[in-house]
């Protein structure tokens, strides 16, 4: 995962990330049930670079690595909730991250339910906004199947730029999958 960052302060917790309609907090044990829904949903995980979840323990497991990368400041993994109901609807991540690049990758889910009304978007410009102006980040990369239509025009929308395209790069479910490499900088960054 390359070097951990230094998040600034002394946070001893992830900090909470609030939109208009999501908010952006550390998963709890109390929300295994759905984040197991977003994560073994064959429709949700078909461009992913794993297989859908078959086991309710996955959710629990994905649960305490969220907790232990923070404590490592090795990633920033948020559940993504309705701001109305505290349920959580997805994930988004800053992950591989790299201190003396100033560096990230960002990953996210979203429960299908939930596509084509907004909410990754807005939870991206949070998760964005805290990688650029908050950890002082200077490039945040995407890595995306290029037959995920909706989700390279999501990144385009967001100011990521696509720069290649890696073939074969992951074996899945007995396919080959691409992978399009975006990258967002500082300076490029829209406010979603």
């Amino acid at each position: 995962m390359g070097d951990a960052f230094a998040i600034p302060g002394t946070l001893d917790q992830l900090p909470e990330l609030d939109g208009p309609r999501v908010r952006l907090r550390a998963p709890r044990r109390a929300d295994a049930a759905d984040v197991h829904a977003v994560y073994s949903d064959p429709q949700v995980l078909r461009y992913w670079s794993h297989g859908p979840w078959t086991d309710p323990a996955q959710a629990d497991d994905w649960i305490a690595r969220s907790w232990s990368g923070f404590a490592e400041r090795a990633f920033l993994q948020w559940v993504i909730v309705r701001r109305d109901d505290d349920r959580v609807v997805g994930s988004t991540t800053l992950f591989g991250c790299v201190a003396q690049h100033r560096r990230c990758e960002i990953g996210y889910a979203l429960g299908a339910t939930h596509w084509r009304q907004g909410l990754a978007r807005e939870a991206l410009a949070l998760a964005l906004a805290q990688a650029f102006m908050v950890l002082g980040l200077h490039r945040v990369e995407a890595d995306i199947d290029p037959r995920n239509r909706a989700s390279l025009r999501l990144v385009e929308a967001l100011g990521f730029r696509h720069e290649g395209t890696l073939r074969a790069r992951y074996h899945v479910g007995g396919e080959i999958q691409d992978s399009a490499i975006y990258g967002l900088l500082a300076g490029e960054r829209l406010d979603g």
